[in-house]
Order: C-alpha cells, then structure tokens, then sequence
C-alpha cells in the first residue's frame, strides 16, 4: 500500500534560502531591541492571533461567557511572548536557524525520491515563511503531488478556525481503505458542519434565485417540493444540464435538507485530474463536490452506484450540454444509445427524468467553442486540452463524443429564477430480462429522454405566470417576510 506523506508548510522541507535569509535581519539588532523582535518574530509563528481569539467569539457563545474567553484568549497572547523571548537568546535562534538550514538542505536533495501520494497545503498570508512560493515548488518536485492554498489564514494553518485536516483529506479524494482509491466504497459521507460550510457558500445563490422545486407522485399528481422522489434507493435522476451545471449548486444541498438524500453526481472526470502545467484551473475549487460525493463519469462507478443502492445523478449529455454553443439553451445533446438503462434494470432501479429552466436568465454568452476555434492561440490551446485530458465518450462518433475541452466567455445577467421539475418515476423493478433486449432498452432510453424535453416545456410555460420570476418581486417578497421564507410561484 503507498504511503500517503501530508507535508505542511512550516515543515523543514519548505524552509527555504529565501526564508532564512528575510528571518535572520531581524535578529541583527542591539540587545535592548532583542525582546521586541523575538516578541514579534513569535507572533507572527502563532498565525494572526487576533484572527485565533474572535474565531471564539463566533462559535454561538452567550455574551458572557464570550467576553470572559475573550479577554482570556488576548491576556494568554500578550502575556507568553516577553516570557518566550527571554529564554531564547539571540545567539540559540541563530544556532536553530542554521540547523534548520541543514536540514532543509538534506531534506530537499531527497524529494525527487519521494513517489509516494502528497498533499501539500500552503497558507496565503503566512507572515514568517513564503508559503504559497514553496507549495508550488514542493508540488513540482513531488511527481504524485496536489497543493491545496488556503489564502485567509497564517503560518500555523490548524490553530485557526474552519480549517479541518479531515474535510481536506476528503475533499482532494485521499482517503482510500486499499491501495487504489474507490469512489463509493471509499466514500465518507460529509459531516453536518461540513455540509452547513458548503451549503453557507452557496445560500446567496439560494436567497438570490428562490429555487422552485417540483416532483411527481406515483398518481402523477405534481407536488411543490421533493415528496415524490423516493426515499430508498437505487435511484437514478436524469436530466439536462444547465450552463456550466449552475443547476447543482442549490438542487443538491436541498435533497439533502428537504428529504436527507445524498445525490451522488457522475461527473466529468476532469474534475478529479490535476494539473500542474497550469492549463486549466487546480482542483481546490472542485473538492466541495468530491465531499459531496461526485464520482468520475464511468461504467464501473455507474455500476457501483447502483448497486450500493445510492441516489445517482447522471447528465447524459454531458460536457456538451453544459458547455453549449449560443442559442442552444435547453437543447438535449444525448449519445445515440441507451448507455444506463441495461445497468439500472440490472438493480432495478427507479428512473426519474427532470428538467431544469433558468440557465438563461443567469448569464449571456459571449464567446463559445466555436467563436474560440476561429481564433488561432484559443484554437491551438483548446486542442491541447482536449488531447491531454480523459475522453468520457471515446467510442461515439460525433459532436457529443467529441466535446472539447475549453472555458465559456460570458456576461452574468440580473439572477433570474431557477425552476425544477421532477417527472413521474420510472420502474424497472422486474424488468431485468425484458430490458436486457437492446431495443427494449432503447426505446425505454428514448421515453426517458423526452420526459426530459416535456419537462423542460413545462417549467418554460409555466414561469410565464409566476408573479415572482422577476429578482425585485422576489426581493420585496423576502424583506416583509424574512429571507428564509419560500417565494411563491405559478399555480400547479
């Protein structure tokens, strides 16, 4: 089994020429300045105290006893440095400071032997050491490497709040039981605070676009809310995908609140491939869907997912959809065949189709693929990317088998309404053997992909009636009944 090596910043490796040469000037003073430098030299090892002591004040804590921790917090951190600064003289720091050069040095002649799995976190305003230069030259020495930059917090990245090793562990998918990583049997769940962090992130999206969400019950009645998605699984929603997957961000944490059901999101698997040649963007930003459960988009995971009974979400037309051309808003680019139907029959899992509208109304696009191409630096880089990194249809012929790998030039438009709807389940509980025939599965893959469209043409009539579709009627309905009041909408 490898080794799997978290190397912290403040670590011998990282400590640099550069460090030790902007650390050893502050000890070339007269005696009597000694006590001050060596004061402030400390303090800026302990991270931002002040950040340390009102992190207290934040945690829910009563007015009493918060200001008694409070003034607890700031006398412990006045008064330990003077009695710190007396015990090291200034000739035992140099001493140390040359040790530690020494051992930096030994250290970074073996990195390039180093081929376990690395995680290397940096710190953006670490006042003592240039952590965030030495994480990129760690990331590059160490060939199985991933740097994870935290740019709000100081030297002593754990003694600050909201920065928990375990959710870091997970969100850059490090956790493995065996030798090799497994997406589901692998997975663990996020915590309740792990998921109130990620769900704060994205509450401004809920508050600004008041997401309207429908499902259907088992008589076809639609209903406001997620009731007629199944409780037990294996379950598989299948749907569009919004511009640049927008949809996700409010439709996830809500099956999570609303009915305690965790969607497992197959995913591009370019969200799980770093890249230190600085093409496209690091992974960092990604791991709060990996904490979330997203998996990489393949047979195999598809397979796992369904038969550990999980509620999967799957986007068949992809990257081609979500990174769609102008004027193709709402338009399905789905492969021509039946990829999940076999597998989820296997399980016999329900089917739901759904469709989701306002991906209009949230941005304009301004340049897309095909603007790109014609352009020859974007053309060159847009075919590199595409070479380098995982195909997920290498055997479907096409523009849905080739989707090409690039980023969207938009403008963001006034936050318009997301609506959500959620069609009839499908059962393939005792189908196994009828939809194991291709053109039985077929024609199933094809009843399940209109659903999607009559979805779709539902929410777009539909929103035409709803008094709140408009951001400053929704706004004035939240100031007079509070912001975490559910907006109405059309009549159903």
């Amino acid at each position: 089994m490898n080794i799997i090596l978290y190397i912290y910043i403040y670590s011998t490796t990282s400590f640099s020429r550069s460090a030790l040469q902007s650390t050893i000037p502050l000890l070339e003073l007269m005696p009597s300045q000694i006590t001050l430098s060596l004061s402030s030299i400390l303090s800026l090892m302990t991270g931002n105290p002040l950040k340390m002591v009102m992190d207290n004040v934040v945690k829910g804590l009563s007015p009493q006893p918060t200001i008694e921790q409070l003034s607890q917090d700031l006398v412990a951190v006045s008064s330990y440095l003077p009695v710190l600064a007396d015990i090291l003289p200034k000739e035992t720091l140099l001493w140390k400071l040359e040790l530690l050069k020494a051992a930096s040095a030994y250290a970074n002649a073996r990195l390039h032997a180093v081929k376990a799995q690395t995680l290397v976190l940096s710190s953006g305003k670490d006042q003592l050491l240039p952590s965030q230069e030495e994480g990129q030259r760690l990331t590059s020495a160490l060939p199985k490497s991933q740097l994870r930059s935290f740019e709000d917090h100081g030297h002593f990245l754990f003694l600050e709040d909201g920065v928990d090793l375990v959710t870091i562990i997970k969100g850059a998918s490090y956790y493995r039981r065996g030798k090799s990583l497994d997406y589901i049997s692998d997975f663990m769940p996020p915590t309740a605070t792990e998921f109130n962090e990620l769900n704060e992130e994205n509450r401004w999206m809920s508050v600004l676009m008041s997401p309207v969400m429908l499902s259907t019950l088992e008589d076809g009645k639609i209903v406001r809310g997620l009731s007629g998605i199944p409780s037990e699984g294996p379950v598989l929603l299948v749907g569009y995908h919004n511009l640049m997957g927008f949809e996700v961000h409010t439709m996830v944490p809500q099956f999570l609140i609303e009915r305690k059901i965790l969607l497992r999101g197959l995913t591009h698997p370019i969200l799980f491939v770093d890249s230190k040649d600085g093409g496209l963007p690091d992974l960092g930003p990604y791991d709060k869907f990996r904490i979330m459960g997203a998996v990489p988009v393949s047979a195999v995971n598809f397979y796992k997912l369904m038969s550990s009974k999980s509620h999967a979400l799957l986007y068949p037309g992809g990257m081609r959809e979500a990174m769609h051309r102008k004027g193709e808003e709402y338009k399905l680019f789905w492969p021509e065949t039946s990829e999940f139907v076999r597998t989820a029959a296997t399980f016999g899992a329900t089917i739901i189709p759904f469709g989701t509208v306002g991906e209009d109304d949230v941005a304009q696009i301004v340049l897309d693929v095909d603007d790109q191409m014609k352009i020859p630096f974007m053309k060159s880089q847009i075919e590199e990317w595409t070479k380098q990194y995982i195909k997920v249809r290498t055997g479907t012929e096409g523009e849905v088998g080739n989707q090409p790998i690039h980023f969207l030039f938009y403008l963001p438009k006034v936050p318009g309404r997301f609506y959500y709807y959620f069609g009839k389940p499908i059962e393939t509980k005792g189908r196994k053997q009828e939809l194991r025939d291709k053109k039985k599965a077929h024609e199933l893959y094809l009843e399940i992909k209109s659903e999607v469209e009559n979805c779709l043409a539902y929410l777009k009539e539909k929103r035409e009636n709803d008094p709140y579709r408009n951001i400053l009627a929704r706004l004035i309905y939240q100031a007079t009944h509070g912001f975490t009041s559910q907006v109405p909408t059309f009549e159903l």
